[in-house]
């Protein structure tokens, strides 16, 4: 009979088979009522699955994210049910949980209204209350298919048609009517779900996400343990609609998209300021740090992308071009193959290394149109590449300085909360196993030397080698993934470079891809969002807006913008016919950082009245010492 190993080490002996429930009821009265999944040597599984070897088991309560993910599941089921309750006759197709929550997509031809999500959510806490009861069963294929379409539910019956024939079928019913074709697990019954849940929106969803299909209805929820945590969820959506980039990107005058050329950024001056700005903070820290800066062609032959690995990998989200003469050409997606030309230009010795080669290189990539979202998924990027051609002893050393690098340049933007996630070899790669063990011992190698805390991502790395990825959490605590740090013992190889070793025997580099920002165009989103516009001074696109009180001191106006342009501060001078009032309220829509205020006073004394964003206190300060500390200000960040 099952002896039963748990997660510290100790074991228990049974006589008989046994359920997950009681052996949680074994360990502890609390835990089994804080139970909610189990896996058993690794593999997860509902708390009532028999157990009847000897293996390795682990209790998931809803502290744990696996236990979390099954609450949302098992809320996703629970709203079907309620939809199929409500309104007879509709569909259920798929319904998966995601970041967050869940969603589920339905076939119905009336759509659902938020007057009708009101009434879904009444009826999940209906059901949630009846803690209806959750069995699972293995049915046949052949059963499964005719008893979907039996009862109308085509979708299902072609979901089951494509599943591989030896894949067992599992059946999952809530209650004595509800039922689901589902993996699992689940949930013992609905009550334990709680009522900590929201149902946010609807949306159009194509079936198996093809435009050729049809349009079904996606309802999307969130689901939490606790109403404090869904509170405060809420709390954070809500303050994400107000940081909205696109929304205060409009308000500031930065950027706008058009339909003629979806997914590319139309950037306004503004925008493209901080765009450059962005640019010159960092090409100042990369000439610090021992950087070349270079400059590739964006369209290269084919014939370099196949060498590269990229065709294979990337070509079906590549934009290609077929000339006169019927050569083919593609847009490059990456900047690598390019800089990989450029170190192959003139002998190298080991002397020459490490090489770090910096580009600011424009790159595009295919995505769909409903993916597409402002400057956050984009087709045509800006990536702050840089390529550091190494020696395999020089890894570590160089891992460590563009993790400090990378880490320096978030604090200086404010992001103080960054993560490390260490990604291993993917699925689909190219090179051999014994260059994998090579790049991911020694990338692991220098992540460990930094000290810092990292988790690992399996089978997430790049096609050419392992990565860091370095994962920005934000003012309201969202994290984004920016920066990268890859080694690669594949690409170097495959494209010809080499260097002389002290031996004189030709060697391959290693090559370490290394992006700070990731994208130019989505960090820019991401900071938009993160100070909610309102961006430190010495990033501000317009750090100034010189105000007349009347036309009578215009002329003084003027003078204090000159003096600002002249030492390096980026200002402008109002002199439209509104009055005051009007003009700083809509100088503070376009979150300019701070407003100077000129009137009698300040001509007789030569001051400005400064007015900073967010404040309705005034500050009168001599104008030769505010522009000495705002140029300051401007220079402290690059150098």
């Amino acid at each position: 009979m099952p002896i039963i190993k748990l997660t510290d080490g100790n074991t228990l002996n049974f006589s008989k088979k046994i359920s997950g429930l009681e052996v949680a009821e074994k360990i502890s009265k609390s835990l089994a009522k804080q139970a909610l999944i189990m896996s058993i040597d690794g593999e997860l599984k509902d708390l009532s699955f028999i157990i009847s070897k000897d293996c390795s088991i682990k209790i998931f309560t809803s502290k744990d994210a696996e236990g979390l993910e099954v609450i949302r599941h098992d809320t996703a089921h629970i709203m079907a049910m309620a939809v199929q309750e409500l309104y007879p006759g509709t569909q259920v197709t798929i319904g998966p949980v995601i970041e967050n929550g869940f969603y589920y997509d339905f076939a119905r031809k009336e759509p659902f209204t938020s007057d009708d999500l009101k009434k879904i959510e009444k009826r999940m806490s209906e059901i949630v209350d009846r803690d209806v009861k959750t069995r699972r069963e293995v049915w046949k294929r052949e059963k499964a298919i005719s008893h979907f379409k039996k009862i109308g539910e085509k979708y299902k019956a072609e979901i089951i048609e494509s599943i591989p024939k030896n894949e067992e079928l599992s059946i999952y019913h809530h209650g004595d009517t509800w039922h689901d074709l589902c993996r699992g697990p689940h949930l013992e019954s609905s009550s334990k779900i709680g009522k900590a849940f929201k149902l946010t929106k609807v949306a159009g969803a194509y079936w198996r996400g093809d435009s050729n299909n049809e349009m079904l209805q996606r309802i999307y929820g969130t689901s939490w343990p606790t109403q404090k945590q869904l509170d405060e969820y809420l709390k954070r959506i809500e303050e994400a609609e107000k940081r909205d980039h696109r929304k205060l990107g409009k308000e500031m005058d930065l950027f706008h998209f058009r339909e003629e050329s979806p997914g590319s950024v139309f950037w306004h001056e503004k925008g493209w300021n901080l765009f450059q700005k962005l640019i010159s903070y960092m090409r100042a820290k990369q000439d610090e740090a021992g950087y070349k800066e270079i400059n590739t062609p964006e369209i290269l032959d084919r014939s370099l992308w196949e060498k590269s690995g990229h065709w294979e990998k990337f070509g079906a989200n590549m934009y290609t071009s077929t000339t006169p003469d019927d050569k083919v050409f593609a847009i490059k997606p990456m900047n690598c193959p390019g800089c990989v030309q450029v170190f192959n230009q003139g002998l190298k010795s080991y002397r020459d290394l490490p090489l770090k080669m910096s580009e600011f290189g424009k790159v595009h990539r295919y995505e769909p149109s409903g993916a597409l979202h402002g400057l956050l998924r984009v087709r045509a990027f800006t990536q702050d590449d840089a390529h550091i051609f190494c020696t395999e002893e020089q890894i570590t050393e160089e891992c460590l300085s563009v993790t400090n690098l990378i880490l320096k340049i978030y604090r200086d933007l404010g992001f103080e909360n960054v993560l490390l996630k260490y990604s291993d070899r993917p699925d689909l790669r190219v090179g051999d196993d014994s260059v994998w063990d090579k790049s991911e011992k020694a990338l692991l190698e220098a992540i460990k030397a930094t000290k810092l805390e990292y988790s690992v991502n399996k089978g997430e790395g790049a096609f050419y080698g392992p990565k860091i990825e370095f994962v920005l959490r934000d003012a309201i605590g969202r994290d984004w993934q920016c920066g990268t740090l890859q080694v690669d013992l594949n690409l170097p190889g495959r494209l010809g470079a080499s260097f002389i070793d002290k031996d004189g025997s030709k060697k391959i580099p290693v090559m370490l891809h290394r992006a700070l920002f990731g994208s130019l165009e989505r960090f820019i989103g991401i900071l938009i969002e993160n100070y909610a516009g309102k961006l430190p001074f010495w990033i501000s696109p317009l750090q100034a807006v010189v105000i007349p009180v009347s036309s009578d001191f215009d002329d003084y106006a003027k003078e204090v913008n000159q003096n600002l342009k002249k030492n390096g501060i980026s200002s402008l001078v109002d002199l439209k016919n509104h009055n005051l009032n009007y003009k700083i309220r809509e100088h503070s829509l376009s979150k300019i950082p701070i407003l100077l205020i000129c009137g009698k006073k300040e001509v007789d004394t030569n001051t400005v009245t400064i007015r900073r964003l967010d404040s309705s206190k005034q500050e009168n300060m001599d104008l030769n010492l505010f522009v000495k500390k705002h140029s300051a200000l401007n220079k402290a960040f690059y150098n």
